[in-house]
């Protein structure tokens, strides 16, 4: 764990379209000054209106998780989100000229290599982390999710899917030495072709393709290069489960133990575990 802050070294930009959206975006990460967060800029709207990474300005979980305040929205910032968390970055500026940041390849991999590339500061400021005290649970139907004491941020995540290439997935891994990098970044979003071609004639998915997700037909995987890990499906949401939880805005160090959560029971503990004061408590790292 990393005691102090940290920042970019230099901008970094990237250009590509929104999955849901299908609309190009330009957007750009700049470094910040301690205690500043990570915030969203949307360059494209008059007076330039800022949005803070923070659970309490989550709006919408339906297809990905969308922050807005004072009617002005940014959308599917989940990979963007765990990447930050992944690299250990505090402070960060993220312009936008729409909406909806782009998918990239539909990891984390082109943000976290663009980032790595730029470098990565340390400034003169203590960071401080949120530790889990107590065990806490959400449960809704067959989907739970869970906060328990630990020494480092662990996942541990189990999916199941009515698939044969899927069927039962899980994977654990503790978040140390760059293992994010490894073992997480790179895991692409996915979907079920009778799935997305449903969602693309209700106006959604509009930017998906293979380029950007893995899709699954009834009984192969149809991107011609494959998959990157044998259970690529279940550390993507692993990779989302940390962009969720990294709009606590401040590290978190505790045992998330998720199986079938999506975006919604994960941003339903964040408000739990912040009103239950004794689960948790700040510490200097």
């Amino acid at each position: 764990m990393h005691g102090y802050q940290r920042t970019l070294r230099k901008d970094v930009k990237c250009t590509g379209i929104g999955l849901h959206s299908g609309k190009q975006v330009t957007l750009t990460i700049k470094p910040a000054p301690v205690n500043h967060g990570i915030k969203f800029v949307r360059v494209d709207l008059p007076h330039k209106p800022v949005i803070c990474a923070h659970f309490r300005n989550v709006i919408d979980t339906s297809l990905a998780t969308t922050l807005g305040m004072d009617g002005v929205i940014v959308s599917t910032i989940e990979h963007l989100m765990a990447t930050f968390a992944g690299l250990k970055i505090d402070n960060a500026l993220i312009e936008m000229d729409a909406y909806e940041a782009p998918i990239m390849d539909g990891s984390a991999e082109p943000f976290t290599s663009m980032i790595k590339k730029a470098g990565i500061k340390t400034q003169p400021k203590k960071r401080y982390m949120i530790v889990v005290k107590e065990p806490i649970k959400m449960i809704e139907e067959d989907k739970e999710v869970g906060l328990y004491p630990s020494d480092t941020l662990k996942i541990t995540y189990t999916i199941r899917f009515d698939h044969p290439l899927v069927k039962e997935q899980s994977y654990s891994i503790s978040l140390v030495d760059g293992l994010f990098e490894k073992e997480i970044s790179p895991a692409r979003t996915f979907g079920f072709l009778d799935e997305v071609d449903y969602l693309k004639r209700n106006g959604f998915a509009r930017g998906g393709s293979l380029e950007n997700a893995v899709v699954i037909d009834k009984d192969r995987v149809l991107n011609p290069e494959g998959l990157r890990y044998s259970n690529e499906f279940v550390r993507h949401k692993i990779l989302d489960c940390i962009g969720d939880l990294s709009l606590l805005a401040m590290p978190l160090i505790g045992h998330i133990v998720a199986v079938k959560s999506g975006h919604a029971l994960n941003h339903a503990l964040l408000k739990k575990f912040m009103q239950q004061k004794s689960c948790w408590e700040t510490a200097e790292a």
